[in-house]
C-alpha cells in the first residue's frame, strides 16, 4: 500500500521497490518494537542500496535513518523527518494526528532533534486499539479526521500531519477534503528524496 501511494507522486522514470521485515511485528505502536526494528531496517538498507538511487524509512518513527546516511552515499529519508520539515516550512506551526499514544514522545524528540519544538503543537490521537483501528478504513478515516480538526482548532496548528506509514491513504482522504494544510509523511518523503536525488 506504501509502496503505491509512493508512486503516484513519481515522475516517468522512477521504480519503487518495496521492502518489508522479514521479522517483527506489522505496526509499530511502541519505543520497544521500534528500537526493536531498528537492525531490520538497516540491513534491508544497507542491501538495497547495492541497486538504489534513494532510499525511504517507511516507518513513522524513521527506524535506522541515522544509521544508513552514516554507511551510505545515497540520499536517505525516513517518512517523520520528512513531513515535519514540509509541515514546518515558512515557520507555520505544526501538529501530529496519529493512533498510537505511546510513542507520542518519540514524536517530540523528533521535532527538537530537528530544531523544530518551537513550531510543534502537539499530538492528537484517535481512541482504541490502533491496529484495529487501521483495519477499519471509515473508522480510522472518521477518528483521524476529529483529532485533525482539534489540532487545527484547539491547537492553533497551520498544519497537521497524519503521522503513519499504514495511515497513507487516509492521509490522501483527508487532504483532499479538508482546505487547511494536511502533510502526508509518504509523499513528503518522495518529495524529499527526489530533491536530494537532484542535487547528487
Amino acid at each position: 500500500m506504501m509502496a503505491g501511494i509512493a508512486r503516484t507522486y513519481l515522475p516517468a522514470g522512477f521504480t519503487v521497490e518495496a521492502l518489508t521485515a522479514e521479522t517483527g511485528v506489522s505496526m509499530i505502536v511502541n519505543p520497544q518494537e521500534l528500537a526493536a526494528s531498528v537492525p531490520g531496517v538497516v540491513t534491508m538498507g544497507l542491501s538495497a542500496a547495492a541497486s538504489a538511487d534513494g532510499i525511504i524509512v517507511g516507518a513513522f518513527g524513521d527506524p535506522g535513518l541515522e544509521q544508513l546516511r552514516q554507511n551510505l552515499v545515497i540520499p536517505v529519508t525516513g517518512i517523520c523527518e520528512a513531513s515535519m520539515l514540509e509541515a514546518s516550512i515558512g515557520a507555520r506551526r505544526f501538529a501530529i494526528a496519529t493512533v498510537t499514544p505511546l510513542l507520542v514522545e518519540s514524536f517530540a524528540e523528533k521535532a527538537k532533534n530537528l530544531g523544530l519544538s518551537h513550531l510543534y503543537a502537539g499530538t492528537r490521537l484517535t481512541e482504541g486499539d490502533p491496529i484495529a483501528l487501521a483495519q477499519d478504513p471509515e473508522r480510522l478515516h472518521a477518528a483521524l479526521l476529529d483529532a485533525t480538526r482539534k489540532c487545527f482548532d484547539e491547537d492553533r496548528a497551520e498544519a497537521v500531519i497524519i503521522g503513519g506509514g499504514p495511515l497513507g491513504q487516509a492521509a490522501m482522504r483527508l487532504q483532499q477534503e479538508l482546505s487547511a494544510p494536511v502533510i502526508a509523511p509518504i509523499r513528503s518523503a518522495v518529495i524529499r528524496l527526489l530533491g536530494e536525488m537532484a542535487e547528487i
